[in-house]
């Protein structure tokens, strides 16, 4: 597969067939969609092309508006690669891309940059500057410029609109087993090891503190988490807290903290990629720090058996 991170110079792919959009979390619903893709690129002997954008398209036309997003870009090409899509263009997404008409979305971008020979596209899909750009404008103009379209079934779009909702609610109420069952693999964050008050190692459960890598992505709920941390491409077991460390914080400000099982090594500043595998309890304050010692050994207890 190849990512082609800009449209220009694009190679000559043959017969392409391509579907457009966020494709957030490439979940079961958007997998459907992409078997589409492949089936119709396999009968016409052509090439299976995903286009997404890259900002998303809200980040530029509402700038100001909080974002909620299931896969970062890295993430989001791995798990289509996965599906065996033969190409991801990465179209930038600027402001004055955005104020492209749909019909020069159509002429200039699609057909005088990717030539497709089929559009794989949704009923909901809009387009162009104002979103004027639909479906009936690609259909209407596909003889102008010899492509083909090709419906997604109404159905088959609700269905990865409501998965889409429902990892979301899932995620931000802690049951990241559910999200799991839906996206069809471990929810995942990445981000950079800070140094933070070393409380932890005080009480013996040293702890990573982790800055994410993209604050748009969506945190589950605070809480804690048995996870797997990769570091350098090796995986370790652990515990992780999402939270304000009601016990010894007065700040009460939002930390995420691993505490990486059978682990000694200084690693700020380093990355860090965890993978969530089941809520373990949501966060509490207790009476003592004796108190806590003695839940966090519960909890490592829970942890490993989730993990096992």
């Amino acid at each position: 597969m190849a990512v082609f991170y800009s449209t220009d110079a694009l190679p000559e792919f043959k017969n392409p067939v391509i579907t457009i959009g966020t494709f957030d979390g490439v979940h079961m619903g958007h997998k459907t969609i992409l078997n589409k893709v492949k089936e119709i690129a396999e009968k016409v002997d052509g090439t299976s092309i995903l286009i997404t954008f890259n900002p998303h398209p809200r980040k530029v036309i509402f700038p100001y508006m909080p974002m909620q997003i299931l896969t970062p870009l890295d993430e989001k090409i791995k798990h289509i690669n996965a599906e065996g899509i033969e190409h991801i263009i990465i179209a930038p997404f600027t402001k004055e891309f955005a104020q492209l008409s749909a019909e020069a979305y159509i002429k200039d971008f699609l057909v005088g940059q990717i030539k497709p020979h089929t559009i794989v596209i949704g009923y909901d899909h809009q387009f162009g500057h104002d979103r004027k750009g639909d479906i009936t404008l690609l259909k209407k103009l596909s003889s102008t410029y010899n492509y083909q379209v090709e419906e997604i079934e109404a159905q088959l779009i609700k269905d990865a609109a409501v998965s889409s909702t429902k990892i979301r609610a899932a995620l931000l109420e802690g049951d990241v087993e559910h999200a799991a069952n839906m996206l069809e693999y471990d929810y995942k964050m990445k981000g950079t090891v800070e140094k933070g008050a070393q409380l932890g190692r005080t009480i013996g459960y040293p702890t990573a503190n982790v800055t994410p890598e993209t604050s748009d992505q969506i945190r589950p709920a605070n809480g804690v988490y048995a996870v797997y941390i990769t570091h350098n491409n090796t995986t370790y077991k652990a515990m992780l807290n999402i939270g304000v460390k009601p016990t010894v914080s007065k700040e009460l400000s939002l930390t995420i903290e691993a505490h990486i099982f059978d682990f000694d090594r200084t690693i700020y500043g380093e990355e860090i990629a965890i993978t969530f595998v089941k809520h373990l309890r949501a966060e509490q304050k207790f009476s003592s720090i004796d108190a806590l010692k003695a839940q966090l050994d519960i909890d490592k207890e829970h942890a490993l058996k989730a993990l096992a």
